[in-house]
């Protein structure tokens, strides 16, 4: 996925739960429909409340993995 174009870069590590997810919906209008967030957090619980945020949405989250400690999210708008 590295040839994506992400459209923004949250910096969300030190945030603990729910707000790494409440910066990611906060901020999504931010970015163009088809638009990447590229979100990195640091809170284990980002690591389910992002998807589940996507989901109930209609966004899609198209990376969610731990990299090196760190819970790194590619979000695309859908709508």
């Amino acid at each position: 996925m590295s040839d994506m174009n992400i459209d923004l870069e949250l910096d969300l590590k030190g945030l603990l739960c729910p707000m790494p997810m409440v910066k990611v919906s906060q901020n999504i209008t931010n970015v163009p429909v088809g638009g990447i967030i590229r979100a990195v957090a640091t809170d284990a619980g980002s690591m389910a409340d992002i998807p589940a945020w996507a989901k109930s949405t209609g966004n899609e989250v198209l990376q969610a993995e731990k990299i090196d400690g760190q819970f790194v999210f590619l979000v695309k708008r859908v709508k």
